[in-house]
């Protein structure tokens, strides 16, 4: 075989190593024997579970160096370790004077054009090893090309991350600045303010007298003592301390209590005294499902009978009153209507007159509330009720009735027999019966229509109270003001 002549061999010292993950068409080198003039005699058959491919390297190297100099073979393996060499000391000179390396293509293709040169000049199975050889090097040219892509990539992407971090890093600054602008002033503002409190401390200290500045003195005297007794682990004196201020406060309370008491019967003696000298009083209470009555307190009172009465609402600012149209009776009912005012009654005999006043407004029933939501949770509700008065006539049959309130209308029936159904309107009225009687709190008074009107107890002052309720939102949500006579305005 020819001599290979080594023209190439300056330029291969700068081959780089390559990298460890190039895939080769094929993963080990051709196995053969070389005669004394390089001719072949023997092959060794392919194994698939042969050596790996760097003891497979290292067998070739050593054989071919043993070889004839005319392959030119120990000529590169020394020139390729030389290169390795230079290689190195070319890195190592490339980063201190920033010198740019040469192109892998370059070399590759270099090397592939002096492969071609030696085919040229082989045959057999020589030519075959050197036809792979050069197949090797494309597919190591391919996949450089495929690292510098990806090294191009991340070297853009890191460019990138670089570019925004220091962004974030630069928005950071601004932001720590700022805020740390903004602790500044708030810092300034609070000492400030600390400032002008201590200021104004130490003026009400100058401004105080001489006995509260003592008290002071003690109690700061009496806070740092028990202070003292914590920190000297004495659980037994402080204990012995809060028993003594868990007494103080039971007799602060039970003082309470009795002046509480004692004012309350000052109050009630005043009033008696007042009584003394009155004719009349209202007597009660001023809770709605309760009856106020008129009493005579005084023997030369005239009698109620022979009186004229009139009973009063006043406003929540008391600054007017309303007569209630058609209480005139020394009994009245308050109706949901009276809840928050307070009521007055005038009682007129002989040219005097007498005015009595509730001591405060009507006050709302405890358990009218969750009754009324019972109610709001059902479509219709049905009443019992009895018909007392019927067109203003007493209505002798004393027979249970049904009174519906539903969402649209009212209806007053018994069994199939329907008494009266209307729906919500301007002309009916709704409210609570003001003729007196026992039975005032349990009796409402309602106008189905002009010309027909009737007067129903209810078995219990709470039932009447939330029919009245329940009828008047009823009729609200139909844009219509359920009230009594000369009620529209209280609305």
């Amino acid at each position: 075989m020819t001599r290979v002549s080594p023209e190439f061999g300056d330029e291969v010292q700068a081959v780089w190593t390559l990298s460890a993950d190039v895939s080769f068409q094929s993963n080990q080198f051709p196995k053969y024997k070389l005669g004394p003039d390089n001719e072949i005699l023997e092959e060794i058959k392919e194994d698939n579970k042969g050596p790996p491919l760097k003891e497979v390297v290292i067998r070739e190297t050593n054989q071919l160096t043993e070889q004839h100099k005319r392959l030119s073979v120990r000529d590169l393996a020394s020139k390729f370790d030389k290169n390795l060499a230079a290689a190195a000391k070319l890195s190592e000179e490339a980063k201190l004077k920033e010198v740019a390396s040469l192109d892998g293509h370059v070399l590759l293709k270099k090397l592939r054009d002096a492969l071609e040169c030696l085919k040229g000049r082989l045959a057999g199975r020589n030519k075959e090893d050197v036809e792979k050889a050069i197949s090797m090097v494309e597919a190591l040219a391919v996949k450089l090309t495929q690292k510098e892509g990806e090294l191009i990539q991340e070297k853009f992407e890191v460019k990138k991350l670089v570019n925004f971090l220091k962004q974030a890093s630069e928005d950071a600054k601004k932001l720590v600045n700022q805020e740390k602008s903004f602790a500044c002033a708030e810092i300034e503002s609070a000492r400030s303010v600390v400032q002008r409190i201590g200021e104004a401390l130490e003026e009400q200290e100058r401004n105080q007298n001489p006995g509260m500045q003592q008290e002071l003195e003690e109690l700061i005297e009496e806070v740092q003592e028990a202070r003292r007794i914590r920190l000297m682990h004495q659980p037994r004196k402080v204990v012995d301390m809060e028993s003594e201020l868990r007494e103080l406060r039971l007799q602060i309370r039970e003082k309470c209590t009795i002046s509480l008491n004692l004012q309350n019967e000052l109050a009630r003696s005043m009033k008696a005294e007042e009584n003394m000298y009155r004719l009349y009083e209202l007597s009660g209470s001023e809770t709605l499902g309760s009856i106020l009555r008129i009493q005579p307190c005084s023997d030369k009172a005239v009698e109620l009978a022979k009186c004229s009465i009139q009973w009063y609402r006043l406003s929540s600012q008391c600054s007017r009153r309303e007569a209630i149209l058609g209480a005139n009776k020394c009994v009245y009912a308050p109706e949901p209507i009276d809840i928050g005012r307070v009521l007055q009654a005038d009682i007129t005999s002989n040219g005097l007159k007498v005015t009595l006043t509730t001591d405060g407004p009507i006050k709302q029933a405890s358990d009218l509330g969750s009754y009324l939501e019972a109610l709001l949770r059902k479509p219709n509700n049905d009443f019992s009720v009895v018909i007392s008065q019927m067109n203003g006539r007493n209505y002798s049959s004393h027979s249970v009735h049904l009174f519906h309130i539903g969402k649209t209308r009212i209806k007053l029936s018994r069994g199939w027999i329907t008494k009266a159904r209307e729906s919500y309107s301007r002309s009916m009225q709704l409210c609570g019966f003001r003729g007196g009687g026992n039975s005032a709190a349990k009796s409402l008074f309602w106008q189905a229509r002009k010309g027909q009107s009737f007067v129903l107890v209810f078995e219990s002052e709470r039932e009447r109270n939330g029919a009245l309720t329940l009828a008047r939102k009823y009729a609200s949500d139909c844009n219509f003001m359920l009230a009594g006579p000369d009620d529209d305005a209280l609305l």
